[in-house]
């Protein structure tokens, strides 16, 4: 009985994206490990940017700051 946790940034995932990933991620188990899908879980879980951290900085940081680099002349 697979259990599969992804974590993403919450950046306007659709509901089709989301949907294709626990496809895809069910087919695999499947396909590579012979796991039933009906006994398949995949969890998705939205984490929102000030809540993840990248070298001791929150992604919402490190994004403005690439941001304001692409920006400048």
């Amino acid at each position: 009985m697979p259990y599969v946790q992804i974590q993403i940034t919450r950046e306007g995932a659709t509901r089709e994206q989301k949907a294709q990933l626990m496809r895809g991620v069910t087919d695999l188990l499947e396909q590579v490990l012979d796991k039933n899908p009906a006994t398949t879980f995949v969890v998705i879980e939205e984490v929102e940017t000030d809540n993840w951290g990248i070298a001791g900085e929150t992604v919402t940081v490190l994004r403005e700051r690439a941001q304001k680099a692409a920006v400048a002349p």
